[in-house]
């Protein structure tokens, strides 16, 4: 039984085209006076380019100049195309130069404002320092001393390492009640004397 909607199909003609994609790569079938033509447009243009050479050895003015057209229009083609793709790649690498202008001017941006909060950081730092330490530049050299003298804390990494006592030698075990290994005397009872 037949459906009642009518099929629709699918009418390629009113698609926008393509804006000079892939016709570099594309495969086209042209129709020329000697029959199709297939392949990309530099192969077609060198097809209609030695048909024509091969027609004008031949005499024939007419069928030169047709193929000649021919080629032409794939030659004007194909120009178009890579001139469409060659304004593209421009536009692209204007945008990324744009951009990368933008990232550099970001960049120097956080790094003067990364340098303003150090300069403040160091303005601060020395103030505290010279009040804590009471004098205003530091020894060169650290002197050796003792760790409760220069303030540090000791950590477990820092103390050196004691030798083990070795444990003491277990003496003999205790007895216990109920217990088999015990070397108890057997003493016999009276009754079992009888």
């Amino acid at each position: 039984m037949r459906s009642s909607k009518p099929r629709s199909r699918k009418n390629n003609r009113n698609r926008p085209q393509q804006n000079g994609g892939n016709i570099p790569n594309r495969v086209f079938d042209s129709s020329g006076p000697e029959g199709k033509v297939r392949g990309t447009p530099q192969q077609i243009i060198d097809k209609y380019q030695q048909l024509a050479r091969d027609s004008q050895l031949s005499g024939d003015r007419v069928a030169t100049e047709n193929f000649s057209q021919h080629a032409e229009h794939y030659l004007r083609m194909l120009s178009a195309a890579q001139k469409e793709i060659d304004e593209r790649r421009e536009q692209q690498e204007r945008e990324n130069r744009e951009r990368q202008a933008e990232r550099d001017r970001e960049r120097a941006e956080r790094d003067a404002e990364r340098a303003e909060r150090e300069a403040a950081q160091a303005k601060e730092q020395p103030v505290v320092a010279e009040a804590v330490s009471g004098e205003g530049a530091q020894p060169d050299v650290i002197e050796s001393a003792p760790a409760a003298d220069s303030g540090l804390v000791e950590t477990p990494e820092s103390k050196p390492r004691r030798q083990r006592t070795p444990r003491k030698p277990r003496g003999p075990r205790k007895p216990v009640e109920g217990d088999a290994t015990i070397d108890t005397p057997v003493v016999a009872s009276p009754d079992a004397a009888e």
